[in-house]
């Protein structure tokens, strides 16, 4: 099955869970931005939790399917429509032969995922289909999807050919499925979360007043942010002196104080390694918040405990089991 690219959007790349293992060799991990939405949009439609999906940016592709197809949208709410019919997000969809997807204005979140059944079809590249646009590797042609493009899609699993049988005896087209997924497994994005984060290896280093503007003050996500981090303004910190450190592991989530005082959170392409004091980890279970902002959002943090960030993230990882199982159940 192919789906064909009408329009590529602002930045629509093919993203997966990245490139575990490589860091040592000083190639990043990438993948998506909103983990989660992408498993999750995995789920919807009876894929493996990891496999490729289309990430679009802000403004939406326009892709017309050249066979009946199940899809799933999560993420971002970018006013989807297929041949001109609303549909919703974090729904199994039904398209029909021909279909097209097309999305309007941005209506809440930054990234959107198209799952379809049977996972993004492109070759791997250090064991991920994941596209880095910086080094022009991965996903389709190591770059974004533009007009003409033509991406190839895997073969449906057995509970997608189930799932997808089911829908299309609806009659609608396109078909939606009534149920959806709640709880822990649709995250509450917003233009002004507060954003859960353990205390960073080197947040002694910030001075008395700077701990507590961090930790009480609303940063604004900066305009020069990109898929390697988002640069917050507003809240300048300040150390309590200058300190010189070795270059240490980063993860996606670290949040990094250049000298300028504006922190800097790393995500999906982040580098392998930094040499900025680490004043702050996100935590997972909340990364799809911050992932989900624009510039011009704003975002507070929390201090939590590794005791409650572990919690949270085995509940969550928990009711995605639960969720996978239900939905084999449901499509028999």
């Amino acid at each position: 099955m192919t789906l064909h690219i009408v329009t590529g959007g602002l930045q629509t790349t093919v993203q997966d869970l990245g490139r575990a293992g490589h860091q040592s060799q000083g190639i990043p991990v990438g993948g998506a931005m909103d983990l989660l939405a992408l498993r999750v949009g995995n789920l919807l439609v009876g894929n493996n939790h990891g496999d490729a999906a289309l990430e679009a940016t802000l403004i939406g592709p326009a892709i017309t399917f050249d066979q009946d197809t199940l899809i799933a949208l999560t993420g971002a709410d970018l006013d989807a429509s297929i041949n001109g019919t609303p549909v919703p997000a974090w729904h199994p969809i039904f398209v029909p032969r021909g279909g097209t997807l097309r999305f309007g204005q941005p209506r809440l979140g930054c990234h959107v995922y198209v799952a379809a059944a049977g996972g993004i079809d492109v070759p791997l590249v250090f064991g991920s289909r994941s596209t880095y646009l910086r080094a022009h590797f991965g996903g389709y042609e190591g770059r974004a999807l533009r007009s003409g493009d033509a991406v190839q899609v895997g073969v449906p699993s057995r509970l997608s050919e189930r799932m997808a049988a089911s829908l299309r005896e609806s009659g609608a087209v396109p078909a939606v499925a009534r149920w959806s997924l709640g709880g822990l497994l649709r995250p509450r994005y917003g233009d002004d979360p507060t954003v859960r984060l353990l205390a960073g290896a080197h947040i002694g280093a910030l001075s008395g007043d700077a701990r507590e503007r961090f930790f009480s003050g609303t940063f604004r996500v900066s305009s020069s942010s990109d898929r390697m981090g988002y640069r917050l303004e507003s809240v300048e910190l300040a150390l309590e002196a200058p300190v010189e450190l070795l270059s240490e592991g980063v993860v996606f989530g670290t949040v990094q104080l250049p000298p300028a005082g504006a922190p800097i959170v790393l995500m999906a392409d982040r580098q392998t390694t930094g040499g900025y004091p680490r004043i702050g980890e996100v935590i997972g279970v909340d990364l799809p918040l911050i992932a989900q902002l624009k510039p011009g959002d704003r975002l507070r943090f929390r201090l939590v405990s590794l005791d409650d960030a572990q919690r949270l993230y085995l509940a969550q990882e928990q009711e995605l089991a639960q969720a996978r199982f239900a939905i084999g159940l449901r499509s028999f």
